[in-house]
């Protein structure tokens, strides 16, 4: 087919020379290469992101190392058997935060320097993808699981001490901590059976479950279980440690000897900071859970469209503010210590005490001059 063009001005119309079929595919290739380009240019990751990836992995990184050694210290003094077994669960704990850390901060700054992957290639199941993803779900559920597990192991201390004692011991905690790790390994494992999958995300610089684009029953299914999983552990952290948390103010309101208030303390101390742990938990996680339960079942149904750039930015706020639970946790622990708290009353009570002697003083001082302007006056 010949398509004939002409140029018109004053002096009349001139023919052009005529576009072939192979001339316009020409321009349509080059056309579509300029907008690729374009469009390689829009989804490459921000200059920014690789310094707040960093920042984060530092930062984490060195929270969880000071933790680990103030935890280290207090298993060297420790006498009361539950307390070793909390200080045990907050050590695993702290340690899989360290790890979760530097494995995917690791492989996100390499996504990162190599400038992320292309939005052609999100789909793609490369071994880094598959990595990358099973660890963001293993070291996301681990921390909920734990903090359930200790909360549920406090709770079982207060309220039937003498059968903690006869239940809970240190091999009996160790092969819990295994069972824990397995269960969120098992998790992280099963797009590996077909049963959901992982992919790349926007901007291409890291990779989770698939829950945005060609979702199918498998990504439902088991996007269901991650966060219905997740989800589960803070509803029992948050029932447990509510159970923990009355019977010790029943017990603190009840005239006990001291000796028994002295022991109490240390069950206060580890529900102040499981309490922490909880309520870090569900801030840092629970838009995650929630929004990936939503998204999902709305990519799955076709009801996404023109939002996809929302759900998409709305997934990496969730993300990065997850990953902040593993930030947060050990200064939780740091910060919570009956030490630590002890200071910070001591200092309050000095601010309370010096402000209470000065205005006892000012108010003092204050009689007399308004004695001898009365006594003036008269």
């Amino acid at each position: 087919m010949m398509l004939s063009v002409q140029h018109c001005n004053s002096s009349g119309c001139a023919p052009l020379h005529p576009l072939t079929n192979q001339s316009q595919q020409e321009e349509v290739v080059a056309m579509a290469s300029l907008g690729h380009l374009g469009n390689l240019s829009l989804d490459k990751p921000p200059a920014s992101g690789i310094i707040v990836a960093g920042l984060s992995m530092t930062l984490g990184v060195l929270s969880n190392i000071v933790a680990l050694i103030i935890l280290a210290n207090a298993t060297k003094h420790v006498r009361r058997r539950s307390k070793a077994t909390f200080l045990l669960f907050a050590t695993s704990l702290v340690a899989t935060d360290f790890a979760g850390h530097i494995i995917p901060g690791a492989l996100v700054l390499r996504l990162y320097l190599s400038e992320g992957t292309s939005p052609q290639d999100y789909d793609s199941a490369d071994p880094l993808c598959q990595f990358l993803g099973g660890s963001m779900v293993f070291f996301g559920l681990c921390p909920l699981f734990l903090g359930c597990a200790m909360a549920a192991e406090r709770c079982l201390g207060v309220t039937q001490p003498l059968l903690h004692a006869s239940l809970v011991t240190t091999t009996r905690t160790k092969v819990s901590l295994s069972v824990i790790w397995l269960a969120a390994l098992c998790v992280a494992l099963l797009p590996c059976f077909q049963l959901g999958s992982y992919t790349y995300q926007h901007p291409g610089t890291w990779c989770f479950i698939n829950v945005l684009e060609d979702t199918e029953q498998a990504d439902v299914a088991f996007v269901m279980l991650f966060s219905g999983l997740g989800l589960a552990s803070l509803a029992v952290a948050f029932v447990c440690n509510t159970i923990s948390g009355l019977t010790l103010v029943r017990a603190r309101m009840r005239r006990k000897t001291y000796k028994h208030r002295s022991a109490k303390s240390h069950d206060i101390e580890m529900v102040v900071q499981l309490v922490g742990i909880m309520v870090t938990s569900c801030i840092c996680w629970s838009p995650l859970l929630i929004l990936g339960l939503i998204t999902v079942t709305r990519s799955y149904g076709d009801m996404i469209g023109e939002d996809l750039s929302t759900y998409r930015t709305l997934m990496i706020m969730g993300v990065r503010l997850a990953s902040w639970n593993q930030i947060l946790d050990p200064w939780v622990y740091i910060l919570l210590r009956r030490a630590v708290l002890r200071k910070i009353y001591i200092i309050t009570k000095r601010q309370a005490d010096l402000k209470a002697s000065t205005l006892r003083r000012w108010e003092i001082g204050s009689f007399p001059s308004s004695e001898k302007n009365v006594v003036n006056k008269v």
